[in-house]
């Protein structure tokens, strides 16, 4: 009987069994490695970073005080208790939570020599980014829609737009958020991050982010592209559509203190609307090859902290009714009857 022996080979088999066993197990240490990114803000420049900390603080206060108040006035004044004023209100309290996601971090990160976030504190960072900002955009077209119910068919208005209508499409739009939010927020706890770990950004947006990983991105990708382009040309069409409707019915209005009075009352939105669309667009419905993390920091500060704290100045210089209700509250204020 013949036998066989391996035993010479049975040490190489050995070794390269545990050599591959040890390899893929470093491979998968790499893979989950990164458990904080490193935000490297807006400037590395120290003697700008004190002048942008109060710059910053400032637009902060500013947008807080402006978005908070809006939404306490219009609560208190039973004259802006109307769809439109719901709907500015909601925007008020977006707009307060929206730059609260930001502003802290970025304005801790002038102080500190190294901005670290754990990886669970960036993914919520850029969910409640996402929820919000999307959610911002369908308020806009929301609001739109108001005003084009309001103008173009006045008869209606009041039966159009019912407590039960503008309740639903301040709902349809949270939806819409989170529904947004959830598949990138997924998509990126899905992905892999084996180094590096610094984000060239001041916060956790997503693609930055999508440039750190080392995986396959492709997909996340894609969503961004679709899922950003279709609410945007969702929102954007609603708007676009609602307000050559309100253009064509003041052009037929005959009188000139009519028109400028109906005028008056889109102005506003159509400002904010110009602003919000304006940069969001910019930022993301762009292929990943014109990228430009430096254009994006600029963009992303005007988006996520400018807006915020213009939208309430747009709404209360722009209109009357606003301005009234200001001047009655801080005349109560001063001289109580």
């Amino acid at each position: 009987m013949v036998q066989n022996d391996y035993s010479p080979f049975i040490p190489i088999f050995l070794s390269l069994t545990v050599s591959k066993k040890k390899s893929t197990y470093m491979a998968d240490a790499n893979l989950t490695m990164v458990t904080e990114f490193i935000l490297l803000g807006l400037t590395d420049r120290a003697e700008l970073k004190v002048f942008l900390f109060v710059l910053f603080l400032l637009i902060y206060s500013i947008s807080l005080l402006g978005n908070l108040g809006m939404l306490i006035l219009i609560h208190i004044t039973p004259k802006l208790q109307t769809p439109m004023y719901h709907f500015l209100s909601c925007l008020s309290f977006v707009d307060a939570c929206y730059s609260s996601v930001f502003a802290p971090q970025m304005l801790l990160s002038f102080f500190v020599e190294r901005d670290t976030i754990s990886f669970s504190a960036c993914t919520v960072q850029f969910f409640f980014f996402a929820l919000l900002v999307t959610i911002e955009g369908f308020l806009l077209a929301a609001m739109a829609y108001d005003r084009y119910m309001a103008i173009v068919n006045p008869l209606l208005y009041t039966v159009a737009m019912t407590k039960i209508v503008c309740v639903a499409l301040v709902i349809g739009s949270c939806v819409g958020g989170l529904i947004n939010s959830l598949i990138h927020t997924i998509g990126l706890v899905k992905l892999s991050f084996c180094g590096p770990n610094v984000i060239h950004h001041f916060f956790c947006d997503l693609p930055p982010l999508l440039k750190l990983s080392c995986s396959d991105t492709s997909t996340n990708e894609l969503l961004l592209l679709i899922f950003s382009g279709v609410i945007a040309m969702i929102t954007f069409l609603t708007v676009m559509i609602s307000y050559i409707f309100i253009v064509a019915a003041i052009l037929r209005i005959r009188s000139a203190a009519g028109r400028h009075r109906a005028f008056s009352t889109c102005a506003s939105h159509l400002t904010a609307v110009t602003l919000f669309y304006g940069s969001v667009s910019f930022s993301y419905i762009q292929p990943s090859s014109q990228y430009s993390l430096e254009q994006e920091k600029v963009v992303s500060v005007f988006y996520t902290l400018v807006i915020p704290m213009l939208n309430p100045l747009i709404y209360s210089l722009r209109n009357k009714e606003v301005k009234d209700a200001v001047k009655r509250a801080i005349d109560m204020e001063c001289f109580p009857h």
